[in-house]
């Protein structure tokens, strides 16, 4: 069984689609939007032979994330997998950056890996193990514009997936994160300066097209696979090698 935070669209569906694909039973998280969260839920179970259950939770709230975990120990007992795709953020630029803007972001997309992963590994040991990964962006190794307090948020992600890899290794769970080029979902609409990304992205990258939220889904379960059991603490790269070009 594997739970996918933030997996009723985009990347998330992506990702949710991939193991569905491999018969994987599924939890999607959701923070908003009930309805989206039931096509998503309807859709992969009339195309693939597994169960789907929506889970309701604002993983920026440990509260919440506890009874996620007592949900999913009721309705599965068990967890094999668990991606920590839920994001949020305030792109604006750094003077313009306030307290509410760093506490937001800092707790969707850090504090919630933290605590989810604490309480994945905790069920994932009672069955002997299992996979978590992480998703990132390459703001979090340079510097974008509009993006101070995301691109930290996203290495402090990256961080933490090296502590968990090391400290969960010995309970059988591999930890790695996946980092994503530009990608054009639901999220990547609230850029302001979105067409001019996609645009350079197309045309400069080595691979000749953008990343599509499926590229990402084919690294994503390849880590969760024994194929990739020696694959630990790592930030995989999926940008069709636009982060290795000079500017």
């Amino acid at each position: 069984m594997a739970l996918i935070t933030g997996g009723t669209r985009g990347i998330g569906k992506a990702i949710a689609e991939k193991f569905a694909r491999n018969g994987y039973d599924l939890v999607l998280n959701y923070a908003r939007k009930r309805t989206n969260a039931e096509n998503t839920k309807q859709e992969i179970e009339e195309k693939y032979d597994v169960r789907v259950a929506i889970m309701k939770a604002n993983v920026g709230e440990l509260d919440q994330i506890d009874q996620l975990f007592e949900e999913i120990k009721t309705e599965f007992g068990r967890l094999d997998v668990f991606i920590s795709n839920a994001a949020s953020g305030v792109q604006r630029p750094l003077l313009d950056i306030q307290e509410k803007h760093w506490d937001w972001t800092q707790d969707i997309n850090a504090k919630a890996y933290l605590f989810l992963a604490q309480k994945a590994a905790r069920l994932m040991n009672q069955s002997g193990g299992g996979h978590i990964v992480a998703l990132s962006s390459l703001g979090a190794v340079r510097a974008l514009p509009n993006y101070v307090v995301v691109g930290v948020s996203k290495a402090a992600v990256e961080a933490i997936t090296r502590y968990l890899a090391v400290e969960l290794a010995p309970m059988n769970i591999t930890v790695n994160t996946v980092s994503g080029g530009a990608v054009d979902t639901d999220a990547l609409r609230h850029f302001p300066n979105r067409e001019e990304l996609l645009e350079q992205a197309a045309r400069h990258n080595p691979a000749g097209r953008i990343v599509k939220p499926e590229d990402i889904a084919e690294a994503v379960y390849f880590l969760c696979t024994p194929a990739a059991f020696m694959i630990r603490g790592q930030t995989i790269t999926v940008d069709g090698g636009l982060s290795l070009l000079a500017e």
